[in-house]
């Protein structure tokens, strides 16, 4: 088994950004200033920044059969992932998102799924094999969780390490949650799952403690510009970062993601993938747009 094989199930988006001073409240009409059309979605994005930083990388999604669809599929061969089981849907339109960012780099995103809604447990059949030779299997909420429950149980039964990321937040049974590995929210997700507000390392530890219990034997959330908090077992570490001026954190949660699995696909102990993924997030939060900002290893290393 090549020990640098993961493989990435999920979302892949055109992402329509608009930046402004502030984001608008509901009802309310403001004029922004630079427009970009960047490709992302959380699954495409966390794919991206896992061939970036040196992992060998498949890629299982379904785009529509349209010009978007194209382009994604041509962009992530020129990144080295393995498209074969990029899926088209010949009904529905490729993902869209549309994206406001403000000048604190907070954002506000709203997604139309199209494509993203139909990957379905078929599609998981048709690439069975790929995602049994894994060494991590990594997914995100974008996708229908029918078909994330399904692909984890497949790839927990052949002993791979089965990472989520529950984003956009969601309610998650207790069998999804018996095959993972690692789940990595950020502390909205956090809070949804464990009902416990956080705000600091000491109510991160509480709310890893609830998610702990609920099955998963690694909790790692992401606390922003604090780092991060693990809990391993019974083990916790804070990981902070340096402080950094955020100028858009659109991908950088999706950044952290596949740095972490390709940290621990290279064997890392956790908290030395976690070490990495802080850096290389940190990278993307200092530049625009999603994929576009992910860094490649060699920044990281510098």
């Amino acid at each position: 088994m090549n020990s640098t094989r993961i493989v990435v199930i999920g979302s892949s988006n055109t992402d329509m950004v608009v930046k402004s001073d502030r984001l608008p409240v509901p009802g309310e009409t403001i004029l922004g200033g630079a427009f970009m059309m960047n490709p992302g979605g959380k699954g495409a994005n966390q794919a991206v920044a896992a061939a970036r930083l040196g992992g060998t990388v498949t890629f299982i999604a379904k785009t529509g059969n349209d010009l978007f669809g194209k382009q994604s599929i041509d962009m992530f061969d020129e990144e080295n992932i393995n498209t074969d089981f990029i899926f088209s849907d010949p009904l529905n339109p490729s993902g869209v998102a549309l994206i406001m960012v403000d000048t604190n780099g907070e954002n506000c995103i709203v997604v139309a799924s199209g494509a993203n809604g139909t990957l379905g447990t078929h599609d998981i059949d048709k690439s069975r094999t790929v995602i049994e030779s894994a060494y991590i299997v990594l997914m995100q909420l974008e996708i229908p969780i029918e078909t994330v429950e399904y692909a984890a149980k497949i790839a927990s039964n052949k002993g791979a390490k089965v990472i989520l990321n529950p984003a956009p937040a969601a309610f998650l049974s207790n069998d999804l949650l018996k095959c993972l590995y690692a789940i990595v929210p950020n502390k909205t997700e956090a809070e949804m799952l464990s009902g416990i507000k956080v705000h600091d390392w000491k109510s991160a530890r509480q709310a890893a403690d609830i998610i702990s219990e609920k099955g998963v034997d690694v909790v790692v959330i992401t606390l922003g510009s604090k780092g991060a908090l693990i809990k391993e077992y019974d083990k916790y570490t804070e990981v902070p970062v340096e402080k950094i001026k955020a100028i858009d954190t659109t991908a950088a949660g999706d950044t952290f993601c596949g740095a972490l699995c390709v940290g621990l696909s290279e064997g890392m102990p956790i908290e030395d993938a976690v070490k990495m993924a802080n850096k290389a997030a940190g990278i993307t939060v200092t530049r625009e747009g999603a994929q576009v900002a992910i860094p490649y290893r060699k920044e990281i290393e510098h």
